[in-house]
């Protein structure tokens, strides 16, 4: 499982019964606090602005109930060591105001990438609109967002965080090292600087705090978890892990091979590729046959190598195949050992479409039949479509933050270091530390880039002993990498998010 995984790190949901113009958050007269971009007179030059807000008044439906908030668009400042500004965040901060602010939870929300910006969970997951999409996650058109009735907003603020080259962030000049920002482990300090500056300057240390990440995000809040901890002082109340990635653990070279088929037998079930034993059973009756295989057969047969014998062998294939849908005959030609990007073009094969890679409910369409990868990733493609025009105009016509500047939605972060990435370890020894920390994982069963039992693998690792168990839950879906992107399964997850926050607030002194 690569340890870099585009994120959509992502999201999209429509509104039942809005396909035309979309409806949009009533909004109160504008408070400019600063200009959000200032452009030299008469010229095309551009001049970044690393520390200003424009602030917008609003009210959202949210679960039946009105609820008004203040939305701050802007910039904030990086510093480094010495106090110089090196880098502008682009956030969006969402405060509820209708009710007292003391003591209310925020959540600090992360894409990944590394190099996505925040788009996809703030308008399709968690914020208060929601961009036009079908209700399976498809795009459509006329491009825009209306309001999403399933926002956490009713139970948390929420602040959306862009990493250097994403969204609108920058840094202040080609003079200012990529290292400061693009590694595993520089991302993770610079992010936990900013947060406390974001903390401090609107006065949230006494709010329960929580980090959601997704994709290669949940690597960056792992590590924020002790970070935060360990060099700002910073306990949080809990950290939800949307799509995981491995967060440093190792798998190995057979442990990772055998790890991928319940995602197989997932998709195979999902295409109807299976015998029809197998498509009479619900899919959540039926991986967990898949899983037990993967773990007491098919582990150990592909970590005895050439010392398997012919019979077992054939036997494990036959499986495999009938699990996966793939022909035992390929199995054996890969020593059991099948790469998701054969999986992702051989499954629809015989029907001419390959399948999805971060969702493989997706089909593609390749130049030719022949060949071991699919040309394009069909989810993706579908997301950016989606997402990127309402983005746009939701920023810059509903919240006011005016700029030149391109929304990236994915930005180059190279080159990136990924050394020396501890982060499941490091999530671990933050719960460990603090009792208070708790642990939400969601999944979804079709995401084929950070499947769902590789998921279900790292908290196994991450918590050998079981002491933390009761702090953990992992959660499954059925949909793909932004699970959130299925009307269902929206309200199904940020039904778990809400409870989730609301379970986690502590009643007691932080003790075992």
């Amino acid at each position: 499982m690569t340890k870099i995984v585009i994120c959509c790190c992502t999201a999209f949901l429509l509104i039942a019964g809005v396909h035309a113009q979309p409806s949009q958050p009533k909004t109160e007269p504008v408070k400019q606090e600063k200009p959000a971009e200032e452009q030299k007179s008469g010229s095309a030059d551009l001049k970044f602005n690393p520390d200003a807000a424009v602030t917008t008044n609003h009210s959202v439906t949210i679960e039946g109930k009105k609820v008004t908030y203040k939305a701050i668009a802007g910039t904030m400042p990086v510093w480094d060591e010495d106090g110089k500004t090196i880098a502008g965040l682009f956030y969006t901060y969402y405060e509820r105001t209708d009710v007292p602010k003391a003591g209310r939870p925020l959540v600090i929300s992360f894409n990944g990438g590394p190099g996505s910006a925040s788009v996809w969970m703030h308008i399709g997951y968690t914020g208060p609109v929601l961009l036009n999409i079908d209700e399976e996650g498809y795009p459509v058109q006329p491009y825009g967002y209306t309001e999403n009735p399933h926002s956490i907003l009713d139970v948390a603020d929420i602040v959306y965080v862009d990493p250097v080259n994403t969204g609108y962030s920058r840094s202040v000049g080609k003079d200012v090292p990529k290292s400061k920002f693009f590694g595993v482990n520089a991302d993770i300090k610079y992010l936990a600087d900013w947060i406390n500056t974001f903390v401090t300057r609107y006065d949230r240390w006494g709010s329960p705090k929580y980090l959601i990440g997704e994709s290669y995000g949940t690597t960056r809040v792992s590590g924020l978890a002790l970070e935060l901890q360990q060099a700002h002082w910073m306990y949080l109340n809990g950290v939800v892990l949307v799509s995981p990635t491995d967060l440093g653990i190792e798998r190995g070279t057979a442990t990772g091979a055998a790890l991928r088929l319940p995602y197989f037998a997932a998709t195979a079930w999902y295409h109807k590729k299976l015998s029809g034993e197998y498509l009479q059973k619900d899919l959540e009756a039926f991986l967990p046959e898949v899983e037990q295989f993967t773990m007491n057969q098919l582990l150990p047969a592909i970590n005895k190598g050439s010392q398997l014998d012919e019979t077992a062998r054939k036997s494990i294939a036959r499986q495999m195949a009938a699990y996966s849908g793939l022909p035992e005959q390929l199995i054996l030609q890969n020593n059991l050992d099948i790469s998701p990007n054969l999986f992702w073009k051989e499954l629809l094969r015989s029907e001419g479409f390959t399948i999805g890679r971060l969702d493989s409910r997706y089909k593609g369409i390749d130049r030719r039949d022949g060949g071991e990868r699919p040309d394009f990733n069909a989810e993706l493609t579908a997301w950016l479509h989606a997402f990127t025009p309402p983005v746009n105009m939701y920023l810059r016509n509903e919240l006011n933050y005016k700029t030149d500047y391109p929304y990236n939605v994915f930005g180059s972060v190279w080159p990136w270091d990924n050394n020396n990435d501890h982060t499941g370890e490091n999530l671990r020894s933050a719960m460990a530390i603090n009792p208070y920390l708790h642990l939400l994982v969601q999944s979804g069963y079709y995401d084929g880039a950070c499947d769902y039992f590789n998921a279900k693998y790292s908290l196994w690792q991450m918590d050998p002993s079981g002491k933390l168990k009761g702090r953990i839950q992992w959660r499954g879906f059925r949909s793909g990498h932004m699970m959130y992107l299925r009307k269902e399964d929206l309200k199904t997850s940020t039904g778990q998010l809400r409870d989730f926050i609301k379970s986690s607030l502590p009643k007691n002194a932080a003790r075992y």
